[in-house]
């Protein structure tokens, strides 16, 4: 794959998120599921928004069919890594720790959020020793 940024717009997002709940798709499916009685119009922005997330290399082309069908290069967490990483960089000299500690403490955590949290520091303190 040959990001040279993960950032994806609002738009693209949208894309990708289809593509990450539902699996592979080809454009008119995809049109349908973010436009539903999607005009013309609609359906040739979600070619170019396509042909964008094809090029920053999130998404890759079938075209062994006559409808390519579009599935993503990229996983959902992969994403949410770089762009958080990204964020820390803008905000935090870098440092995720002032970000996860933000969204933390302003974050609604269920018993399972935390116990998860906790599985996860005690990993990062167990790799360290």
């Amino acid at each position: 794959m040959a990001q040279n940024s993960y950032h994806a717009t609002e738009a693209e997002l949208a894309i990708l998120d289809s593509v990450w709940r539902f699996g592979a798709a080809t454009i008119r499916q995809l049109t349908d599921r973010l436009y539903p009685n999607g005009s013309t119009a609609q359906y040739a922005t979600v070619q170019k928004l396509l042909d964008r997330l094809e090029a920053k290399g999130f998404v890759e082309r079938d075209r062994s069919a006559l409808a390519h069908v579009f599935r993503a290069t990229i996983e959902r967490d992969e994403m949410v890594g770089h762009e958080l990483q990204e964020v820390a960089s803008k905000l935090c000299e870098g440092s995720l720790t002032p970000l996860l500690m933000n969204l933390i403490k302003d974050a609604e955590l269920t018993a399972t959020d935390r116990d998860v949290l906790r599985e996860l520091l005690n990993d990062e303190k167990e790799g360290q020793r």
